[in-house]
């Protein structure tokens, strides 16, 4: 396993699927293993996929400061990563929460940013409130399912504010285009995988500055690919043309009968919008 010292000598692992021109990938959770990602359904078909172990999860060294996982920290590793690849230009793809990590590098170096793919982003970075009223819209597209009853049931407990641990795993049906054996799975080794400790520092007090990197990104003038699941709650439709209209020129794709991760409910149209974003 490839691995670089970030600027303050941690030692970050990261993972090569593919041949071709390169794609940093960040992977979402917050703070899971790039091992999440898999290899995009397929994309590295395409691109070499460069998937970054971010500080505390797979491979890659965790910090004695836990203020090291905050997503505006994080910004540093991702350009340490660039300078050992020798790159002067990195395209990025940003999955979920690492959306925020993707926009946030983006914002501080514009210049050394080509092309920004971001699938069913997280928009904490860039202050876009969900409201839930698009997520309760977005759920009621599943009312044929046979789980749907319960998990609408945890859904309006989080939304109001007063889920519980059952609630929440409930919900986690929505996440996914087909609750099937393969995303139940998907699932599962995702709580397992996750680093807790991490993933509470991510959006921690200075993590995030939105109107500045609204400001920021407003000002980018490179391609941006928004990619959105038609049925994903965490990140509706409404949410993500409001975010696409940030950039300058960013195209927004809705993927039909998609959740929260598109290569895993039709791989094969995930990679073909991908992949024809970036060649």
């Amino acid at each position: 396993m490839p691995s670089l010292s970030a600027h303050d000598g941690a030692v970050l692992a990261y993972h090569v699927y593919g041949d071709g021109s390169p794609l940093i990938c960040l992977p979402g959770g917050p703070m899971l293993p790039s091992a999440c990602l898999g290899e995009l359904g397929g994309l590295s078909a395409h691109k070499r996929l460069i998937m970054l172990d971010l500080r505390g999860t797979g491979g890659s060294a965790t910090p004695a400061d836990t203020s090291a996982y905050r997503c505006d920290r994080l910004v540093d590793d991702v350009e340490a990563l660039r300078l050992h690849l020798g790159l002067d230009r990195i395209d990025l793809l940003g999955h979920s929460a690492g959306a925020n990590l993707a926009v946030r590098y983006t914002a501080r170096h514009p210049e050394h940013t080509g092309r920004l793919a971001l699938i069913t982003p997280s928009t904490r970075a860039v202050g876009i409130e969900i409201s839930g009223e698009w997520r309760r819209e977005t759920a009621r597209l599943r009312a044929g399912e046979p789980w749907f009853a319960r998990a609408y049931a945890g859904l309006e407990a989080a939304t109001a504010g007063t889920a519980t641990a059952d609630d929440w795993e409930a919900i986690t049906p929505f996440t996914y285009g087909r609750w099937d054996a393969a995303a139940q799975a998907h699932h599962a080794a995702d709580e397992e995988q996750r680093n807790d400790e991490a993933a509470a520092a991510f959006g921690g007090e200075g993590a995030f500055e939105p109107a500045a990197t609204r400001a920021a990104l407003a000002a980018f003038g490179g391609p941006v690919l928004l990619l959105a699941g038609e049925v994903d709650v965490a990140a509706p439709l409404p949410a993500m043309t409001e975010y696409a209209g940030l950039f300058k020129d960013a195209t927004l794709t809705v993927q039909p009968g998609a959740g929260h991760f598109p290569w895993l409910d039709d791989a094969d149209r995930f990679v073909s919008t991908v992949a024809a974003f970036l060649s």
